[in-house]
């Protein structure tokens, strides 16, 4: 509970009066930490003098240097959003805002935005598009790549990686105590510790290769809003660096963990691949389940604080899903340009848990190029020459082998006309002993040639494809062998509504039984 000097202060501030600029009236937002005041043009944020450990905002002091940090930090990201920082003189009971005398209250004082602007009202009003849900990845992405990874020393240690996951335990054991999540709590404990145990060394390398950055740590929909025809973050982790100098992999979890516990997973997928496509952090993945874990568990203690013990216990039944992932199994597509197979993918990725490897984003990643940057590279020169082909596919064998090994589906996105190079990864697969799918793709020349044609003509993917490396296909494509037919999915692209309800029905076996569809 606030200190009753806080209280009055509050109800004080209900006055439209208290402000230098027109207020109509005021609304009142209470979180666990804080109030935030909503004046029509400005939202004022008051931290509340509480102290859980993790966080203390005991004194004014205290107050007044984390929402500087509030300021400074969010400006990262949201410049245009947080515009200072507002003493509060005056008495609690009349309060005066920028006062120039002796302060009593400190506020972040930010633009106000519409609150159906927030990501999770969207996404629950089913406002949210797939097409946002890129953006939201693009803009993390973006931002983890910008962010500083020059980590002060100690920051994202194995031990300061696993500190606040058991600290997380030890709170809500203490806020749960003797209630029936008692037993669901112990189980993802010595799940955690275990998993932690496992990944130590990776968690280490992930340090040493400059993963640890000072990144958001509350990256949930709550915290994103569409302000302006964009995606933007807001109200990082202020108040303690420990939970802000993270690894980028477990601040990209916490939007992947929300997205489900908002029951959309495929989106959830879509964001993490979107996310991969963009960083080529592919090694994450084998702490993602870890992190996943420890999002859940964030927010199942936040619901503990607030005696929310239905969410609550919701968070722990996701927790405990996310440590029983199906079985991994490796998927190319064959098909010529056109045939789409990149639409094909992901269409199959949102109905199953796979990461995709693109061959167009991987060639350019190869070269230095971003996903969607022409490279004006020809047929046979530039990053199109027969050696760029064969350290591509050699990329995307070893990529795929690194999500195989970190427990996921991989579906590989490439055209994959030369039987050698099915062969490769036919024999990937066996040796990861995981069932091996070729999605053969079918369509017509004349479809072919006008979707090269269209894509060409909107230039947002990060196919290169023209009508001359079609003819050249057409050429040197060689077909699958009857061998390759027995473990092959056929999906003719001309009828897309048929093409999509196939395609639901593969991935519910490749996630029921992925060994049946290679017997069938």
């Amino acid at each position: 509970m606030p200190e009753p000097d806080q209280s009055t202060l509050i109800k004080a501030l209900l006055d439209p009066a208290c402000y230098d600029h027109p207020v109509p009236a005021v609304e009142v937002i209470e979180t666990h930490i804080s109030w935030v005041l909503l004046t029509g043009s400005y939202a004022y944020k008051i931290k509340k003098p509480v102290n859980f450990g993790f966080l203390d905002f005991s004194t004014l002091e205290k107050r007044h240097f984390y929402c500087e940090e509030e300021l400074r930090l969010n400006r990262r990201f949201a410049p245009r959003l947080y515009l200072g920082v507002t003493p509060i003189g005056g008495t609690p009971e009349q309060p005066m805002l920028n006062s120039t005398g002796v302060a009593i209250e400190y506020a972040v004082k930010m633009r106000q935005f519409p609150q159906h602007a927030l990501l999770d009202r969207m996404l629950a009003e089913r406002r949210l598009s797939p097409a946002e849900v890129d953006e939201i990845a693009y803009e993390v992405a973006r931002f983890h790549t910008m962010s500083s990874n020059t980590a002060p020393a100690g920051f994202g240690s194995p031990e300061r990686v696993q500190r606040p996951v058991l600290d997380n335990f030890a709170r809500i054991a203490e806020l749960a105590a003797g209630r029936a999540e008692d037993e669901a709590l112990a189980a993802l404990q010595e799940w955690s510790k275990a998993e932690f145990t496992k990944q130590r060394e990776k968690l280490a390398t992930r340090q040493e290769r400059g993963f640890i950055r000072e990144c958001h740590g509350d990256l949930h929909l709550g915290n994103m809003a569409w302000i302006d025809g964009a995606v933007t973050l807001f109200d990082c982790i202020e108040f303690n660096p420990d939970l802000r100098w993270i690894d980028v992999m477990s601040d990209a979890a916490f939007v992947v963990m929300d997205l489900h516990d908002h029951g959309r997973p495929g989106l959830a997928q879509r964001f993490l691949n979107r996310y991969l496509e963009q960083t080529g952090d592919f090694a994450g993945l084998a702490v993602l389940d870890y992190y996943l874990v420890y999002r859940a568990m964030v927010r199942a203690k936040v619901a503990c604080i607030r005696n929310a013990w239905e969410q609550a216990g919701s968070y722990l039944e996701l927790a405990i899903r996310f440590t029983q992932p199906p079985r991994p199994w490796l998927l190319i597509t064959h098909g010529l340009s056109g045939s789409g197979k990149t639409t094909a993918s992901q269409m199959l990725l949102e109905h199953s848990n796979a990461i995709r490897v693109r061959s167009d984003v991987e060639r350019k990643r190869l070269f230095g190029l971003s996903p969607q940057e022409r490279s004006q590279s020809g047929l046979n020169s530039g990053i199109y020459t027969a050696d760029a082909h064969r350290q591509t596919y050699r990329h995307l064998e070893q990529v795929a082998r690194e999500i195989l090994q970190a427990g996921y589906p991989v579906i590989v996105d490439a055209a994959f006309l030369k039987h050698s190079e099915r062969m490769a990864f036919r024999a990937l697969a066996n040796a990861m002993r995981v069932p091996f799918v070729t999605l053969h793709l079918q369509a017509g020349k004349v479809t072919l040639r006008q979707r090269i044609v269209g894509r060409q003509a909107t230039g947002r993917d990060a196919s290169e494809a023209t009508l001359q490396v079609l003819e050249r296909q057409l050429l040197v494509s060689e077909a699958l062998t009857s061998e390759e037919t027995a473990s092959s999915w056929m999906l003719d692209m001309e009828h897309p509504e048929a093409a999509r309800a196939e395609l639901s029905r593969l991935a519910s076996q490749l996630m029921d039984d992925p060994d049946k569809i290679c017997q069938d």
